[in-house]
């Protein structure tokens, strides 16, 4: 069985005890995690297995593999901690939800342009799109309108539309329902502040970088 991915049942869980399923070298699998690992832009979490550090956290189907120092003492059968950085997490999960939303507000008001790449960081997000003309043009609407719906705190739901295929969705009434694999906040009152930036990659693509503010 693939592992049970419990960030998506309560992505604010930090901590929960799993089985190890295998240990082949340093790569090991779980029989659940809190542990996001790296899918859809999303940055991996930080944490550790059993006190070892995660070096990297990769999604390969239903799958998700942990490599964690050579030299530990883990095997397969062992029960174990597995924690993760709570405030890279939670810095993760408000600025993947207001790329979401941004993502939303530039297809449904400047005739859907191509998206050519997202990527989430605890740091910043970003949003890449084929462009004619500068980007930053369209931030006073975005701005506004992120404004209104970060205030009216509205409900984030988040669930299957396929549980066997792992298939899930987002979704605010009234507003829009997006497929996406990521964590999200149960509210979008939790996005808090933001600032927009306008980078000019070049080759007809404009692209939006998104930071938290408070």
């Amino acid at each position: 069985m693939p592992v049970k991915k419990v960030f998506w049942e309560d992505p604010y869980l930090t901590e929960i005890t799993a089985e190890i399923t295998s240990a082949d070298k340093n790569i090991i699998t779980l029989d659940k995690t809190v542990a996001y690992a790296f899918s859809g832009g999303q940055q991996s979490d930080s944490g550790t297995i059993g006190g070892y550090e995660i070096l990297e956290a990769e999604k390969n189907g239903f799958e998700i593999y942990y490599t964690i120092p050579h030299g530990h003492s883990l095997h397969a059968g062992d029960p174990v901690a597995v924690k993760i950085d709570w405030e890279k997490r939670y810095k993760l999960m408000r600025l993947h939800f207001a790329a979401e939303i941004v993502l939303e507000l530039v297809y449904t008001n400047f005739g859907r342009p191509e998206k050519t790449g997202a990527n989430i960081t605890s740091e910043k997000a970003r949003l890449d799109f084929v462009w004619d003309g500068n980007i930053s043009e369209t931030f006073p609407l975005l701005e506004r309108r992120i404004k209104e719906i970060v205030s009216r705190d509205h409900d984030i739901l988040s669930r299957f539309s396929d549980e066997t295929a792992e298939i899930r969705y987002w979704e605010i009434e009234g507003f829009a329902k997006v497929p996406c694999g990521g964590t999200h906040l149960k509210k979008t009152g939790e996005v808090g502040g933001l600032k927009l930036k306008r980078i000019n990659p070049g080759g007809g693509r404009e692209r939006i970088e998104i930071y938290l503010v408070n």
